[in-house]
């Protein structure tokens, strides 16, 4: 009984520091469609989820085109992190940086950048899906330039990293912030269909066929190539 009542309350607290982090409960090891047909380097996959590389305060870059599943699988990460009681937030870039526009306002601007540099994990997703002013180009480097090799970073992203400059209005920061970026990461390359095509309703009657990514354990060695 009290090992049962130990367990419930690790799952229930694990749960809430997942909501803290804006983590979808959705977007779980065991929840993922094996027959999907993406594709990955699974030797690096069995790396990242060890998370061995926040040990390291290293990064994850994880590319793809749009609907493969990166996202998905940033998600994982973080799911496998807080059950570690890690700290960690996940946010799209766009939000992070409207979110850092308005501390600016109201003069909340220092404190708002210290809470994401103090995070163990900071998850931004759909990294230069649109292009960055001066305001979010100068976000950008403060946060990898703080964080860097002190604490680890992961991004979603459908552009290579190559590819970044270009949308980013100052060269100078943002070669600086990316090199700084990229030098400290690991970069999975997922590549296939859409796998939220495999994520729409079943039709009446089809019985559901999602497997396992994995299994439910976070251990690395469960993950099938």
């Amino acid at each position: 009984m009290l090992a049962d009542e130990v367990s419930r309350r690790d799952r229930l607290t694990t749960g809430l520091r997942a909501d803290r982090a804006r983590l979808d409960r959705t977007m779980m090891l065991d929840a993922w469609d094996d027959s999907s047909k993406v594709s990955f380097d699974r030797d690096l996959w069995s790396e990242l989820v060890s998370l061995r590389f926040l040990d390291d305060f290293y990064n994850a870059i994880v590319l793809g085109s749009v609907g493969v599943g990166k996202t998905f699988m940033a998600t994982d990460l973080g799911h496998i992190a807080c059950r570690r009681k890690r700290s960690v937030l996940m946010m799209r870039a766009d939000q992070m940086f409207k979110r850092l526009k308005a501390a600016r306002l109201d003069h909340s601007y220092e404190q708002e950048l210290r809470r994401l540099i103090r995070l163990d994990l900071l998850i931004i997703d759909d990294f230069a899906l649109r292009d960055l002013d001066d305001v979010e180009t100068h976000d950008f480097y403060e946060l990898v330039v703080e964080r860097h090799l002190k604490a680890s970073t992961a991004i979603t992203s459908n552009r290579d990293p190559s590819e970044w400059l270009a949308v980013m209005s100052d060269p100078l920061l943002a070669q600086s912030a990316i090199d700084r970026l990229q030098r400290a990461a690991y970069e999975l390359v997922v590549e296939g269909g859409s796998y939220r095509k495999r994520q729409k309703p079943p039709k009446p009657g089809r019985s559901d066929r999602r497997g396992s990514y994995g299994s439910r354990s976070d251990d690395p060695r469960t993950v099938q190539s």
